[in-house]
C-alpha cells in the first residue's frame, strides 16, 4: 500500500498593508485641514476686528477658540481621510473578522500619520526656506523682523521696544535744529542698542521670569537717555513702565502657548481616533458588512 502525501503549494505573501490607499486618504485629509484651516482664518478675521471697540476677547480665550476649532478640523479631516484609505483598500479574503476590523483601524491611523507627517515636513520646508532668506539677506522686511525680536521667538517684544526708544524731538533739536540721535548715543546704531534691550527683556521674562535685575534696569535707563534724549528721571520711569507691560506680556504668551500646545496634542489625537473608526467604516461598506 502505498501512502500518498498531499503537499498543498503555499500562496504568495502579501501584505497587509495597502500604502496606495493610506497615501490616497492622507492626501485628502491634508487637503481637508488647509481647506479648513483658510476658511477658520476668514472667520477669526470677520469676527474679531482690530477696529471694533466692543471686543472684550483676550489672548487666552482666543486660544481656547482656536484650539477647539483646530480640534474640529482634524476630526473632520481625519475622518474623510480615514473614510477614503477604508473604502480604497485592497480586500483581504479568508481573513477572520477579527484581523479585518483590526486592519481597517491601523490603515486609518497609517493615513491620518501620513497626513500629519507630511504637514510637518511641509511646515519645517517652508521655514527652512524662510530662515535662509533671512540669513542671506532677502529683503528689508525679513532683516528687520529678524532685528526686532520677531523672528527670534519672542514677537511680544517689538511694540514694547518701539515705545522704549521712542524719542523727545523737543530734547533731541533742543531749538536749534535738528541733532542726530545718534550724538547722544555716542554713535551706536539704534540696531544695536534695540537687541540689547531685547536680550535683557527676553531673559528677564520669556526664559527666567526672574524680571530685570538693578543693573540691568540702570543699564537700560542710561540706554534709554542717550537714545532719546530724555533726562535720567523720566528715563528711569519709562524703563519701569516698559518692564511692567513686558512682565504681562510675557505671561499672556507663556499661557497661549500652553493653551495652544494642550490642544495640539488634544486634536492629534482625536484626529487619530476619528481616522480609525472612520476606515473602520469605509472597510464595512466596501466588503457589505454590517
Amino acid at each position: 500500500m502505498v501512502d500518498t502525501v498531499i503537499v498543498e503549494a503555499e500562496s504568495s505573501p502579501v501584505s497587509a498593508v495597502s500604502w496606495p490607499a493610506i497615501i490616497a486618504g492622507g492626501l485628502v485629509a491634508a487637503a481637508l485641514t488647509l481647506l479648513l484651516l483658510a476658511l477658520g482664518a476668514g472667520i477669526g478675521f470677520a469676527v474679531i476686528t482690530p477696529w471694533s471697540g466692543t471686543a472684550d476677547i483676550t489672548t487666552t480665550r482666543a486660544a481656547t477658540i482656536g484650539g477647539i476649532f483646530m480640534a474640529v478640523t482634524a476630526v473632520m479631516a481625519s475622518a474623510l481621510g480615514g473614510y477614503v484609505t477604508g473604502r480604497l483598500r485592497v480586500r483581504w479574503a479568508h481573513t477572520a473578522k477579527d484581523e479585518v476590523y483590526f486592519r481597517d483601524t491601523a490603515h486609518g491611523v497609517l493615513a491620518w500619520a501620513f497626513a500629519t507627517v507630511m504637514g510637518a515636513a511641509l511646515l519645517a520646508s517652508a521655514s527652512t526656506i524662510i530662515g535662509g532668506g533671512v540669513a542671506a539677506g532677502a529683503g528689508p522686511a525679513a532683516v528687520l523682523a529678524a532685528s526686532n525680536g520677531e523672528a527670534r521667538g519672542n514677537p511680544w517684544l517689538a511694540p514694547l521696544l518701539d515705545r522704549l526708544f521712542r524719542p523727545d524731538y523737543t530734547a533731541l533739536t533742543g531749538g536749534t535744529g535738528q541733532r542726530a540721535a545718534g550724538v547722544f548715543a555716542g554713535g551706536r546704531d539704534l540696531a544695536v542698542d534695540r537687541d540689547a534691550a531685547r536680550r535683557l527683556f527676553a531673559t528677564a521674562y520669556d526664559r527666567t521670569g526672574a524680571g530685570l535685575t538693578a543693573d540691568d534696569r540702570q543699564y537700560l535707563a542710561q540706554m534709554v537717555a542717550a537714545r532719546t534724549g530724555l533726562a535720567p528721571p523720566d528715563a528711569e520711569r519709562r524703563v519701569a513702565a516698559i518692564e511692567a507691560e513686558a512682565r504681562i506680556a510675557a505671561d499672556a504668551a507663556r499661557r497661549v502657548a500652553m493653551h495652544l500646545s494642550f490642544w495640539l496634542v488634544a486634536s492629534m489625537l482625536l484626529g487619530a481616533v476619528a481616522a480609525g473608526l472612520a476606515a473602520t467604516e469605509g472597510g464595512a461598506a466596501r466588503d457589505g458588512r454590517p
